[in-house]
């Protein structure tokens, strides 16, 4: 699985991930569906639109729990908050905005997993790695150009 299958609603996510299905995670899941790479804090903003008694505690606990099960993946961009995503398991790469901070999926472009084969692994067993591509988007860009 790469992103949560579309035709699975939360609960079914949820129980296949080995988690209990509660209204706040529902409502997490779905906050991620609509928007992904997303902060905890909008993760949060998101989660109150369909449980509005969602409390930003609860919302930390189940993003920590989703990420410990492998159903969202938590990505660090430098210098910028951790962002969720529920796209997993196909060490995908990112995108980031300088300008305005977007963010965007990138596929490998050779291979199935090319960055997992390190030239020298100075004997570390290699399970993700992560590539952050930064630069500006065509709207920042344009922008900059504008100037």
């Amino acid at each position: 699985m790469t992103t949560a299958p579309p035709h699975l609603d939360a609960s079914e996510l949820l129980r296949g991930a080995g988690l209990r299905v509660t209204d706040s995670r529902r409502a997490v899941v779905e906050a991620l569906r609509a928007k992904p790479h997303v902060s905890a804090d909008e993760v949060f903003q998101l989660a109150r639109r369909y449980v509005p008694q969602s409390s930003l505690q609860s919302v930390y606990n189940a993003l920590t729990d989703f990420v410990d099960a492998g159903l969202v993946r938590r990505i660090e961009p430098a210098g910028r908050p951790g962002l969720f995503e529920l796209r997993v398991d196909d060490n995908h790469h990112h995108l980031v905005c300088t300008g305005c901070g977007a963010v965007e999926d990138v596929d490998c472009a050779v291979g199935p997993a090319p960055c997992l084969t390190p030239s020298d692994s100075h004997g570390y067993t290699v399970q993700v790695a992560e590539v952050t591509f930064w630069g500006l988007c065509p709207a920042c860009a344009s922008a900059a150009r504008d100037r």
